[in-house]
């Protein structure tokens, strides 16, 4: 009895005609292999000759076959997506991370779902709990804290999570940080260098480590070499609350010469009001200095002093702590901290010492 071989597929404008959704089952008859060989192809991990591999990747590009992500992972249990879990975008820091992790992310093989949440507990864990029904390997939280009840649930599911910028206490999570006590040390060491002698503080939203951390610092060394804050406002991160607490500021009975602001963002803000609006000289009447080192800052219309977050390492190693705890070669929390440099310019300086400094 002879067996009938399926025929060859007939080609419509130099491309195979086949009617209706390309399969893997058409990819594997054009290339002749069989549609199990198409499936190791296919999948990160699996075994395939190179051959085999050409004929296949051949066929379906001219196919134009595209492999089904979500059946595959129900084979083989793995999604290859990471939720990322943001809390704004307004502050140039963030856009610019969220970039270099995706390419990041996608040299590895994985695809990024991008999350806004704003910065409540409750608003937080709604949106973790969207990102688990899409079945994701891994989190990573960027400038946000989760519930105890939510990292329980994700702890038993498996799915490791890395905050970046971000650290919460006692916390069962891996995390990626600049040293932001340091920061904040070396910006009050520079302002009393300059000559500063009373000083002003803008924070960020005072749930943050990243705010805790940055006043602290600051506070602490201007308490060792005996001065105090004579002046305080919160900006919460925001432009627009960065602006009432520039307009706080300039009607301040104890008006500082000097003031931190705990990002960029809300710097600029600052030095905006207090040149366009108040008419006042920066750093003539007041110095400014902010935290990230945004691409604004080193316009010439701003030239603001600021502390770097280096956000090329901060990816690698928070992508580097997912590849670990996925391939669960490390399964403990690590709380990683990068250093990052005070970068001077002349939102800071004295004049006459920016005059001394070009003779």
């Amino acid at each position: 009895m002879m067996t009938q071989r399926s025929a060859p597929p007939a080609f419509v404008s130099g491309r195979p005609a086949v009617s209706g959704r390309i399969t893997s089952a058409d990819v594997a008859r054009l290339a002749g292999v069989s549609q199990s060989a198409v499936s190791r192809v296919f999948t990160d991990g699996a075994s395939a000759s190179a051959k085999t591999s050409a004929k296949v990747r051949e066929a379906a590009a001219l196919l134009g076959y595209r492999p089904n992500r979500l059946a595959r992972s129900l084979l083989t249990g793995k999604s290859y997506m990471v939720g990322l879990v943001v809390a704004y975008l307004d502050n140039y820091f963030y856009p610019d991370v969220l970039e270099k992790l995706s390419k990041a992310l996608q040299q590895q093989g994985y695809h990024v779902l991008i999350f806004m949440a704003a910065q409540t507990a409750d608003n937080i864990d709604h949106v973790v709990e969207e990102i688990l029904e899409y079945q994701v390997d891994a989190i990573v939280t960027a400038s946000v804290a989760l519930s105890s009840e939510l990292a329980d649930r994700c702890q038993l599911a498996g799915i490791p999570i890395v905050q970046f910028n971000r650290v919460q206490e006692h916390s069962r999570f891996s995390s990626v940080t600049t040293d932001n006590l340091r920061g904040g040390g070396e910006i009050a060491g520079h302002l009393i260098d300059q000559g500063y002698r009373s000083f002003g503080y803008i924070a960020g939203w005072e749930g943050a480590s990243t705010q805790r951390d940055r006043e602290a610092g600051f506070c602490s060394a201007l308490a060792e070499n005996g001065f105090d804050l004579c002046f305080r406002a919160v900006g919460n991160f925001r432009t627009e609350q960065a602006y009432e607490a520039a307009k706080m500021l300039v009607s301040s009975p104890e008006r500082p010469d000097a003031v931190f602001v705990a990002n960029d963002a809300m710097a600029l803000v600052v030095m905006d009001v207090l040149r366009h609006e108040a008419g006042l000289n920066v750093p003539t009447d007041m110095a400014i200095v902010g935290y990230d080192d945004t691409p604004p800052a080193s316009w010439l219309s701003y030239d603001l002093t600021s502390f770097s977050q280096p956000a090329d390492e901060m990816v690698e190693n928070t992508v580097d702590l997912l590849m670990h705890h996925l391939s669960a070669e490390e399964t403990e929390p690590r709380q990683l901290i990068v250093s990052g440099q005070l970068k001077i310019r002349s939102s800071s300086k004295k004049m006459n010492r920016m005059c001394d400094a070009r003779v």
